[in-house]
């Protein structure tokens, strides 16, 4: 009998943050961003009404504004980083320039809606920006920002676009930074195995995976498996080889 079949894995890996990555749907995260959108062009569209008519009236003040939720450029950046959004001025400056950030105009002051920020905050807490999810995955996995660029266009890392801007899921990110931590993929499973003196083949290892004598799961194109599975794997495979099986 083949060596595959005398091995019964009886491990069963119940991991709720694998489970959390692999129900990730792209199209959910873009239609529940476009009713987010929908909703915040409403608010925008009514304080800025409600501002116009009174500036037309020659009765609009600071005051007014604020009761509206229209900032100035400085109330703006105070309030995202109040929110814990860390960006410099002069950088939130330029996004406002180049009309990135969401701003309106009312007679001669540029201004930005509050509803803008906090809809920034609350992204910042559900989201990582491109350059901050490859920070915070290069923590736990060997890769280079072009190749990280291009798992992102191919898919296998989740990303929306809001605005101008691709933003990833932390769940995402997080969810990878625990696999990196917990599982093994193929290449690396295979190497783990040849460590602990045990001979065997990518392909014939794949084949196992294959026939589901290995319990593993596919994550992003890749298929993972976990840590206490290859124990348990290299273990049985061990106590094989000291019989002369």
């Amino acid at each position: 009998m083949p060596r595959g079949k005398r091995i019964i894995i009886e491990k069963k890996v119940n991991d709720s943050i694998l489970y959390k990555v692999k129900n990730i749907k792209v199209p959910e995260m873009e239609n529940k961003r476009e009713n987010v959108e929908k909703n915040l062009s409403e608010k925008i569209d009514k304080s800025v009404g409600e501002a116009n008519r009174l500036y037309k009236q020659g009765v609009l003040d600071k005051d007014k504004l604020h009761s509206m939720g229209l900032l100035n450029l400085e109330e703006a950046y105070d309030e995202l980083k109040s929110k814990g959004v860390k960006i410099s001025f002069r950088a939130f400056g330029g996004r406002v320039e180049r009309r990135s950030v969401k701003s309106v105009k009312i007679g001669k002051k540029r201004l930005i809606p509050a509803h803008v920020i906090h809809d920034w905050a609350n992204t910042a807490q559900n989201f990582y920006s491109v350059k901050q999810a490859f920070t915070e995955l290069a923590k736990s996995e060997d890769v280079n920002f072009r190749a990280f660029i291009g798992r992102i266009e191919k898919g296998s890392i989740p990303s929306i676009k809001i605005g101008t801007a691709r933003w990833v899921p932390r769940d995402a990110i997080e969810g990878r930074t625990h696999i990196n931590k917990n599982y093994f993929e193929v290449g690396a499973a295979v190497r783990e195995l040849q460590s602990k003196g045990i001979g065997i083949k990518r392909n014939a290892f794949e084949r196992r995976l294959d026939r589901n004598r290995i319990p593993h799961d596919k994550i992003g194109g890749r298929r993972v498996i976990a840590k206490e599975v290859l124990s348990e794997l290299i273990e049985k495979e061990l106590a094989l080889r000291s019989k002369g099986l």
